[in-house]
């Protein structure tokens, strides 16, 4: 539900599966694909995800297999669940999904919000605050980790595009 006079907290409403009309809501069309995935009527569908950092701040997280779903009550009302399988090697969607894919790695919510506090939302070679990635200073294809902040730095697209996978 939207928020709005008909709805000022959408936080206590059911999440439905479906609208009145039978038509499925996206959470319906989520369910459906996870459990048709999940009973191996398919291959699992591909989800790009996205985690908020901050309000107006997005990163991007890759690609996850949609494996499996289910209802649970909260607090206040009926929410949809997902299970996501982090996959490497699947962001190109015109290839059909390969079965078993590989983890791949991720940089923590708690690492990444550190390393934006700590580096000031800024590329911390040049100081940009426009198209910011994280990266690793010891790469992670040379046995860098993900998962503290001090192998995690802000860069600039232009910086970590020209850094590449170099050991700087």
């Amino acid at each position: 539900m939207p928020k709005g006079a008909s709805c000022p907290n959408p936080k206590v409403v059911d999440q439905p599966l479906s609208y009145p009309s039978g038509s499925p809501t996206q959470n319906g069309k989520f369910h459906a694909a996870a459990q048709a995935s999940k009973a191996g009527g398919r291959l699992p569908e591909r989800v790009r995800v996205y985690e908020k950092i901050k309000p107006g701040i997005w990163s991007y997280n890759g690609v996850f297999h949609l494996v499996d779903s289910w209802l649970e009550k909260d607090e206040f009302r009926v929410v949809c669940k997902f299970k996501l399988v982090a996959v490497e090697g699947e962001e190109d969607f015109a290839q059909p999904p390969r079965v078993n894919a590989e983890r791949r790695r991720l940089i923590p919510t708690a690492v990444k919000l550190e390393v934006w506090k700590r580096d000031g939302g800024k590329c911390s070679l040049c100081g940009s605050s426009d198209e910011l990635h994280f990266d690793h200073i010891l790469p992670f294809a040379k046995g860098g980790t993900s998962l503290t902040a001090a192998n995690v730095q802000l860069l600039c697209a232009r910086h970590n595009l020209a850094k590449s996978d170099r050991i700087e």
